[in-house]
């Protein structure tokens, strides 16, 4: 007999990781349609998962071939842009600073805001971030390492303007 939960606990359960890691990968214009993806390969997929499996890792490994997806999707759209974008904020406006982190994690290389998202955002060790992103540990560990390391130059410049 299995014991494996119904796929409703599952979704209630991972949804809000699934989507925070969504989210920063693709923004919130995306994030809601890669979820949904997300979801549907993984109802369709769920009853050959082993029953030892990591449920999270396997839900965002399936949102990280999602959202590659998207990436490429719309790497392939022209984007229209009438100015340059404009510097993180540092009013103390928590929207402004929190689309503001989302554009400079937006312009990290794609491998560096993986690692970030999959590693702070989804609670992921380094292992378990190498395996879906590809690569070593050790590479993913210094990946985020650089990637937060742009974020800090980033908003601390911001700041001090």
């Amino acid at each position: 007999m299995s014991s494996r939960k119904p796929f409703e606990e599952i979704v209630q359960e991972h949804g809000p990781t699934v989507l925070r890691v969504c989210r920063a990968l693709l923004g919130p214009a995306d994030a809601e349609d890669a979820w949904s993806e997300t979801f549907l390969a993984a109802l369709h997929a769920y009853p050959r998962l082993r029953e030892d499996s990591n449920v999270e890792a396997w839900l965002v490994t399936i949102a990280h071939r999602k959202a590659l997806d998207h990436l490429r999707a719309t790497s392939r759209r022209p984007i229209a842009m009438d100015e340059l974008p404009e510097r993180p904020r540092t009013d103390g406006d928590s929207e402004g600073w929190e689309l503001d982190l989302r554009k400079a994690l937006g312009a990290l290389p794609l491998k560096q805001r993986q690692t970030i998202t999959y590693h702070y955002l989804a609670g992921m060790s380094y292992l378990e971030v190498a395996q879906i992103v590809g690569g070593s540990q050790d590479a993913a560990r210094r990946a985020a390492a650089d990637g937060m390391a742009t974020l800090r130059k980033t908003f601390l410049e911001g700041a001090s303007r």
